[in-house]
Formats: C-alpha cells, sequence, structure tokens
C-alpha cells in the first residue's frame, strides 16, 4: 500500500499505537488517586472522585523504601557495568577481529536470544547455591547458602547480554578499518584501539543499550523473588510493590500497589526523557528499525 495515496492510515495507526501505550500508564496513576471503593467498580470511572495522597503514604508506610531502592539500584549498576563492558569488547573483537571460528561464535551469540531468560533460573541459582567458600560453603560449595544471600545474586545471571552484543557489533562493523589501521601504525594496541577509537564513536548506541538494561534490570521481578526466598534482605522493589497486595487493606489493595508502582516507575521514566535524543539516535546509528 502507497503510504503517500494515504497518508491518513499512516496517522492513525500512529495515534492509535500512541494510545494504547499511553492509557494504560494513565489509569495506573489515576488509579492510584483513587479512594477506597472506587477502583474495580462498574460503571468504570477512569477519573479519581477527589485526588488523594493516602494511597502514596500508605505504599510508603508498608513499603521500606530505602532498602528496595538501595537493592535495586545496585543490581541495576552492577548489571548495566558489566553488560556495556562485556558487550563492547566482545562486539570489537566480532567486529573488527579476525581469528578462527568468530562466525561461528557470533551465530552461537545470535542462538543465546532465542531463550527466554528465566529458561536458566534454576541453573543459575543451584550454581549460586553451591559456590565456594561463600555463604558458608566449604571449598566443594557444600554446607551453606553460597552467593544466593549476597546482593550480588540479584545480578549474576544478567551481566552478559546476547542482544547488547549483537547490537554493538552491528553499530562497530560500519566503523571504517582504515581509521583502527591508522592508530595500529601509529603503535597503539587492540585495547587502545578499543578504548580511544571505538569507544567514543559508539557512545549513542551505548546509551541506547545501557537504558535498555536499565528498564530490564529495574524491572526483573521473577530472579528476584526467587533471591529474596533466601534472603529478604536482598528484596527489589518489584517484589516489594508485589508484596503489598498481603498487607493492605483489601478495599484499597489496587490504589496502593499503583501507587507503588508509580513511584518505582519515576527513575526509569525521569531517565527515559533525559536520554531521549541519544536513545533515538542510537537505534537508527545501528540500523535496528
Amino acid at each position: 500500500m502507497n503510504r503517500r495515496r494515504f497518508p491518513w492510515l499512516s496517522y492513525l495507526l500512529v495515534v492509535t499505537g500512541a494510545v494504547l501505550t499511553v492509557v494504560p500508564f494513565l489509569d495506573m496513576v489515576m488509579t492510584s488517586f483513587k479512594g477506597p471503593g472506587e477502583s474495580g467498580t462498574l460503571p468504570y470511572r477512569f477519573l479519581p472522585e477527589a485526588f488523594d495522597l493516602s494511597n502514596y503514604r500508605a505504599a510508603v508506610d508498608q513499603l521500606d523504601l530505602p532498602m528496595l531502592f538501595r537493592n535495586s539500584v545496585v543490581a541495576t549498576t552492577l548489571i548495566n557495568a558489566s553488560v556495556l563492558l562485556t558487550s563492547s569488547l566482545a562486539g570489537y573483537a566480532l567486529a573488527k577481529l579476525r581469528f578462527p571460528g568468530r562466525d561461528f561464535i557470533f551465530r552461537l551469540v545470535l542462538s543465546t536470544m532465542m531463550f527466554p531468560p528465566f529458561l536458566f533460573f534454576i541453573p543459575h541459582f543451584l550454581i549460586l547455591v553451591h559456590w565456594p567458600l561463600a555463604g558458608g560453603n566449604d571449598l566443594l560449595g557444600r554446607g551453606g547458602a553460597g552467593l544466593t544471600v549476597s546482593i550480588v545474586a540479584l545480578a549474576m545471571p544478567f551481566l552478559v547480554n546476547g542482544f547488547g552484543i549483537f547490537l554493538m557489533r552491528q553499530f562497530m562493523v560500519s566503523i571504517p578499518d582504515e581509521v583502527l589501521e591508522a592508530a595500529r601504525i601509529d603503535g597503539a594496541g587492540e585495547f587502545a584501539v578499543w578504548w580511544r577509537i571505538v569507544v567514543p564513536q559508539t557512545k549513542p548506541v551505548m546509551v541506547t543499550l545501557g537504558l535498555l538494561t536499565f528498564v530490564d534490570a529495574w524491572n526483573e521481578y521473577i530472579w528476584a523473588l526467587l533471591v529474596s526466598t533466601a534472603n529478604p534482605d536482598v528484596m527489589t522493589l518489584p517484589v516489594g510493590i508485589q508484596l503489598l497486595q498481603d498487607y493492605v487493606d483489601p478495599t484499597r489493595t489496587m490504589p496502593i500497589v499503583m501507587a507503588g508502582l508509580v513511584l518505582s516507575i519515576l527513575p526509569v521514566l525521569v531517565l527515559f526523557l533525559l536520554l531521549q535524543r541519544h536513545y533515538v539516535r542510537g537505534i537508527v546509528l545501528s540500523g535496528l528499525k
């Protein structure tokens, strides 16, 4: 179908997609201000009768926000730093270095994107439980809880990201080889070429990858719930908000949970708004649609 003949159809699809994306978010915000008995009633009311902040106070009173935010920030920072470093190094090697098995390794990296992360959660958990000399374990990984009681366990399964390697590799392929060869002729080693030549040119893509990784890590629930069963002190925001349902007034459960969700989304929303320009540029430069 020719978009020039039917421009209104393109506009209609864009507007429809925007509405379907924004309306659930606005409904969450509006629900967070509703009073007891207003949520889930028929006929459905989008706006609350009165904007009341009591749901936010209840969420803050029930949640240990400093601990939850600290755990979420630490886990997200570890994951982001590791993904950006490993993806950049592996992407550079797969894009600009020639060695036996390079194409096979790249295909292997692509194959990891076919499997959902939660498929490996149980093996990851067992590895952390039997980690040697950690959490009371002996040298053979027996007798204790391993790394499952540590906040590091929140980040362990996500330290390397196949999509991140793919994204960085796709962009680095477009960097002219002549620039890298000139640096090598001047005496720069491969690490110096990567750090001084390649990394500065990949900043838009790294911002994009960092933002995507941040959102995924910040919102991770299943793995965080599994780890927090071994040690409640490493509980993150998504797990804490889910547990709100067990401790609040049943007539106010949904508004209070929505208030907790709004509080947890604010850091992600602010970060995205600040980096939106770099995010869009990184998607365009990497060749992804």
